[in-house]
């Protein structure tokens, strides 16, 4: 679609002229995120400082009935910012301010461009704790996760973005502006409007403003990595820690093409992996006692022990610590850059990994991709990265499609799902029919008009 001088310069009066952007390098910029080489920039781009400003925009859109597309940090892997029927993209990087750190109720008030791991840092000088904690934490924005519902390594202890927001400031793509919750731990009061908000994906309304509830610190933890020789026992060894009475506040899967490419990619990583290890737990559990802790650990090496391992590294320092988690962290940015691939990220119950994995692996076979397995394997989270290689650009783009499909079949037939912290967004829409009955499709579709009637709200993603 085209945007006409008019609408333009109505839009140059709400935010200023020199925040209104449509030359095409700028509009690239903003028209794509981390998913694969997709690229749908939008006709312009507009930035706004404040709820008011982001009202007056979408009523003019609504009023023309022009998508708008609420683009956050671009750190996304469902292509979840994407401009895909061109329009407004609205830039919210200049809503980038810690509001307020409530240090006797432990909460957070936050707009949703401040980087997560900014807030958590900020937090954190209060002796305060913000768990939710995604690989992209760095740079992604809080804003995207709460679209999102982001998850990361600490959430199989502490949970994800979900469980920690209370309440939000969100404008209607009707320009209507409103709170959904209340900042209280307890709301039993009428729909709870704020986790409907949670994981939407920018699809029912935008946020400008969200309440976080946090944690007091901990002070100390364990951290260890645990080479496996078969890669499915790695994965049962997960459900066993836990049937032995241990909650880790971390607990990741890395099979051998994961912990190979990420040591190439990244310098000054000294890991050393044996040639016949196929997979690495690192596992990390805390708290405020470190002989609690070390208790924990030596109880989850008794579990661990009665599968085929090789020597456990404990990491001693902070250093050794960091470079583990660096290694754990840099994986996907690993994978990106030894191949083109496609990221799915599938979540079933954790005693069910091992079948997901093995399921994979055959679906690979079938279909002639190699895949490098990695996740979240204390919540049952594995993310499966799908290798080009030497494949043909037609079986790229007409079998691999396929056995997407048949590992999202599989997923589901575990009592899984298609995604865990990802989101749907543009790239998995076209598999939700495998997740979801009609009826269920049809009601979502009822929730879309009720917020957005026109459809003019980050259009084309989540529903098929």
């Amino acid at each position: 679609m085209q945007l006409n001088s008019e609408i333009q310069f109505k839009l140059e009066n709400i935010v200023g002229q020199s925040f209104v952007f449509t030359d095409m390098e700028t509009r690239n910029h903003y028209g794509h995120d981390e998913t694969e080489a997709y690229v749908f920039p939008p006709n312009v781009v507009v930035k706004p400082s404040s709820a008011l400003e982001i009202s007056e925009i979408l009523k003019i859109a609504n009023q023309y009935k022009i998508p708008v597309v609420p683009i956050g940090a671009r750190t996304g892997l469902s292509g979840g910012a994407l401009s895909v029927q061109g329009g407004i993209g609205l830039s919210m990087e200049r809503f980038n301010k810690i509001l307020n750190i409530d240090e006797q109720n432990l909460q957070v008030i936050t707009e949703p461009g401040v980087i997560t791991q900014v807030l958590r840092e900020a937090v954190a000088e209060k002796g305060l704790f913000y768990p939710v904690d995604p690989s992209s934490m760095g740079s992604c924005f809080i804003g995207g996760n709460v679209a999102e519902n982001s998850g990361g390594a600490r959430a199989v202890k502490y949970g994800v973005t979900k469980d920690y927001v209370l309440n939000l400031e969100v404008v209607l793509p009707t320009g209507e502006i409103i709170w959904t919750g209340a900042n209280t731990l307890k709301n039993s009061t009428g729909y709870n409007l704020t986790q409907l908000m949670v994981g939407s994906e920018g699809t029912l309304g935008i946020v400008t403003k969200i309440v976080l509830k946090l944690l007091p610190k901990n002070t100390h933890n364990v951290l260890m990595l645990v080479p496996f020789y078969k890669a499915n026992e790695a994965c049962e060894a997960v459900s066993a820690i836990f049937r032995a009475g241990i909650v880790p506040s971390a607990l990741e899967f890395m099979e051998r093409d994961a912990i190979d490419w990420t040591l190439q990619f990244v310098e000054g990583l000294n890991v050393q992996v044996k040639s016949d290890i196929q997979a690495h737990l690192l596992i990390e559990v805390d708290g405020n006692y470190p002989d609690i802790l070390m208790v924990e650990a030596e109880k989850i090496m008794t579990v661990v022990e009665q599968f085929h391992i090789d020597d456990i590294l404990f990491a001693d320092t902070v250093d050794e610590k960091n470079a583990l988690w660096k290694m754990r962290r840099s994986v996907a940015e690993a994978v990106k850059a030894n191949s083109v691939y496609k990221e799915e990220d599938t979540v079933v119950p954790r005693y069910e990994l091992p079948k997901l994995l093995e399921g994979i692996k055959s679906i690979g076979k079938k279909y002639g991709f190699q895949s490098v397995c990695y996740g979240h394997a204390g919540d049952g989270n594995l993310h499966v990265n799908i290798i080009k290689g030497n494949l043909s650009d037609e079986n790229w783009k007409t079998e691999v499609p396929k056995g997407i499909r048949e590992i999202f079949e599989l997923t589901v037939s575990l009592n899984g799902t298609l995604s865990g912290e990802h989101g749907i967004g543009f790239v998995q829409k076209d598999f939700m029919d495998i997740a979801f009955s009609k009826p269920h499709l049809e009601l979502m579709e009822r929730l879309k008009y009720v917020f957005d009637p026109n459809g003019i709200l980050n259009p084309g993603k989540i529903l098929p």
